[in-house]
């Protein structure tokens, strides 16, 4: 892992910057104090980040469950009570994760996964352009169309625009194009740069501009416009925030319906983001599902029994941490301890930070998110890919995220089984007798994205050193989320040094440089349509 610090370090303060406001703001949505927050965000750095298999995850508050926590806690009668049913819901990650229930996540298409992801990445740039504009009157990270307050998404852009802060805008555009900037031109000149990041800068601007304005009436930022970390007096007070579950009603059968409930949720978002994130990762690395469901738990656990939110992976702060060069687990350990310190040692330089320019640097990660190129590729690959990603997209956007998911899974599995009713489908492997390092894998007349947790077990198992033959010549179908599977693993085969040999109909190619060129070469243009 310090091989890396170089990347780690700077990520690690993009992710802190990301992660504070969300902390807080999902506290103050699910209608916590807003210290349980930061709690959840710094055992999900420290203590997940530490037991994770994942190596650019990052975990912490989701605001997927703030709605479940805000119901629960009014059902249980209180926050002591509800923190009873976090520990149990970590109880029962725990044994999610014994039972391999983390193959789950595998069953998922790859253009419900991709949906999932512009769709965060639209919301996130719908919800933080009130922010920008200065308008704060919701809590930052309230996920939801359709408000409490009769408001929605769109009607709240309108009372933004409204009702600008001519200060928080200045600073979140220079903020914005500061990090643009940062990222499109000097990361390219120098080095330096590439150490010290936008966003980092942008703050550090946002702090400057606080203090030189704050007397100046037409551009004073107000304090309803900053960060707000609560202040401790003493390390003793900051034990005081601190709030303990009530384990008298552990037997209340209502305690033990919410916490399968948020064992469920969490880990249904946990491996989510663990399947987004693998697929943002350049370096194509697979988590291991059933230890991130043991470390999520161990994570609940503890969150619950010192007073803080329940934890998920979550695909925001993961993809900022991606997105800053982030190469291992210690970019998510050292963005924990960067909360635990700034809690402790510069809580009132933290409140000094203008939300508009946290905004600034959310509106880039949402646009990384949901690029028009990445709808131009989905649409170009057909129907079957670009459905259930656009209903994933709608569903998140106008519902909620679990049920935009699960609109775009129905979509998908009903277009596989409209392809698939024909022909069964199967995976063969077979090893030469005299020569174990020999191996022959063929695929049958249609493979889809059920068969992707058994070819990824497959895979996975080929010893280095081996020699590989792909044989697609039966293949009529192959899906989308298979081809991936197979490009990513060409990528990681020349550093285990396997040799791959790739038999189809047309065409024999010893060690490809991508299973996506070859397939593309090997099949008519009317078949892709």
């Amino acid at each position: 892992m310090f091989k890396t610090l170089k990347n780690d370090i700077p990520a690690s303060i993009v992710v802190f910057f990301v992660a504070l406001p969300l902390c807080l703001g999902i506290a103050l949505a699910s209608g916590t104090p807003l210290f349980s927050g930061l709690i959840a965000g710094i055992i999900g750095g420290i203590i997940v980040g530490s037991l994770s298999g994942s190596k650019i995850g990052v975990s912490g508050p989701a605001a997927g469950l703030a709605a479940i926590v805000l119901t629960a806690i009014g059902t249980l009668g209180g926050y002591e009570n509800f923190l009873v049913a976090v520990v149990l819901a970590g109880v029962i990650q725990l044994l999610f994760g014994v039972l391999k229930a983390g193959i789950i996540g595998y069953f998922f298409p790859s253009s419900v996964i991709k949906g999932m992801l512009s769709g965060i990445g639209i919301i996130i740039i719908l919800k933080q352009i009130p922010h920008f504009l200065g308008y704060d009157a919701d809590p930052i990270g309230d996920e939801a169309f359709l408000q409490v307050d009769a408001e929605n998404t769109f009607s709240e852009l309108e009372n933004a625009i409204n009702n600008i802060i001519p200060g928080s805008l200045i600073i979140g555009v220079i903020g914005l194009l500061v990090i643009l900037f940062w990222d499109k031109v000097l990361a390219k000149k120098a080095k330096f740069f590439t150490i010290i990041q936008g966003p980092f800068v942008a703050v550090v601007l946002g702090i400057v501009f606080f203090v030189v304005t704050q007397n100046h009436s037409s551009l004073a930022i107000t304090q309803s416009h900053l960060v707000n970390v609560p202040i401790p007096d003493s390390f003793s007070s900051f034990l005081g925030q601190l709030t303990f579950p009530n384990f008298e009603v552990i037997a209340s059968y209502d305690v033990w319906i919410i916490a399968f409930t948020i064992a469920l949720v969490a880990s249904l978002e946990t491996l989510l983001s663990v399947e987004a994130t693998d697929k943002l990762d350049p370096e194509k690395n697979v988590t291991p599902t059933n230890r991130e469901l043991l470390a999520q738990g161990t994570g609940n656990i503890l969150s619950g029994l010192i007073g803080g939110l329940p934890i998920t992976q979550v695909i925001v702060r993961s993809s900022a941490n991606i997105q800053s060069g982030g190469k291992s687990k210690l970019s998510t350990i050292i963005h924990g301890f960067l909360l635990l310190i700034s809690v402790l040692l510069i809580p009132r330089l933290l409140n000094k930070i203008p939300l508009s320019v946290l905004a600034a640097i959310l509106l880039v990660v949402g646009y990384k998110l949901a690029k028009p190129s990445l709808f131009k590729s989905m649409y170009q690959l057909g129907w079957k890919q670009f459905l259930p990603f656009i209903v994933t997209i709608i569903g998140i956007v106008f519902l909620d995220l679990l049920k935009g998911i699960g609109l775009g899974l129905i979509v998908g599995i009903v277009i596989i089984l409209i392809k698939s009713y024909q022909n069964s489908h199967f995976l063969h492997k077979e090893v030469d007798i005299n020569d174990k390092n020999h191996l022959k894998m063929t695929l049958a007349e249609e493979v889809t994205f059920f068969n992707k947790g058994a070819i990824l077990n497959e895979l996975d198992k080929i010893p280095q050193n081996a020699h590989l033959e792909i044989d697609v010549r039966k293949t009529q179908y192959l899906d989308y989320d298979i081809i991936e599977i197979l490009d990513d693993f060409i990528i990681k085969a020349k550093d285990r040094h396997i040799e791959i040999k790739i038999i189809s109909t047309q065409k024999t190619i010893e060690n490809p440089e991508s299973f996506v060129k070859f397939y593309n070469e090997i099949t008519p243009k009317k078949s892709k349509k």
